[in-house]
């Protein structure tokens, strides 16, 4: 439902009531069942995905046919590839959908137009890149600082509603973890 999408907007600037009903007409409602591509590898990212409900996630396949998964969004959050969105380029990442999820979708067009009529939405956007750098910077860090048992313990601890819903194989590649030694971990810490 469209009121998620404005919810989350209203939490990072104020919307005027005609704002909050010409928003959502920039969007298309997606219903995405699990497993559908939302936007597959080697197609020109022309499309922003808030998630409203659900869980999505973006990955590409190394040279060895290894699926790596590189970004995940829960409910309120946005994925894309948004070097690829913003240069207007073929993603090497596919979008693809975890659950059966609610997908908010934007065209470049229509995200040019909705900055242009709601230039308050440039705020919004700003915060929502800074929030997502500072996650990917985040997960560097993990991933430099950390063993790899480590970064599983310390993930599950802060994001133990994530690793639940998330499958094995996904989660593991998110990770760098192989899904044997994920399940490994896993069994270490239930004993």
């Amino acid at each position: 439902m469209a009121q998620a999408l404005v919810d989350h907007i209203g939490k990072f600037i104020t919307l005027d009531p005609e704002a909050q009903i010409r928003i959502p007409e920039f969007f298309e409602r997606l219903q995405v069942q699990k497993k559908d591509i939302l936007l597959p590898a080697n197609r020109i990212c022309d499309r922003l995905f808030f998630v409203a409900g659900g869980c999505v996630h973006a990955y590409f396949t190394d040279q060895h046919g290894v699926e790596k998964s590189i970004q995940f969004a829960l409910e309120n959050w946005w994925i894309s590839d948004f070097q690829a969105f913003y240069r207007q380029k073929a993603t090497e990442n596919t979008i693809q959908a975890v659950e059966d999820s609610e997908v908010w979708s934007i065209t470049r067009t229509s995200y040019s137009a909705l900055l242009s009529e709601h230039p308050e939405m440039e705020s919004y956007f700003r915060q929502m890149y800074e929030i997502g750098y500072g996650a990917a910077i985040t997960r560097i860090k993990f991933l430099f600082n950390y063993s790899k048992e480590e970064i599983f313990y310390s993930f599950s601890e802060q994001f133990p509603h994530f690793v639940s819903r998330v499958p094995q194989y996904v989660l593991a590649t998110y990770l760098g973890l192989t899904p044997e030694y994920l399940s490994k971990l896993r069994a270490k810490r239930r004993s």
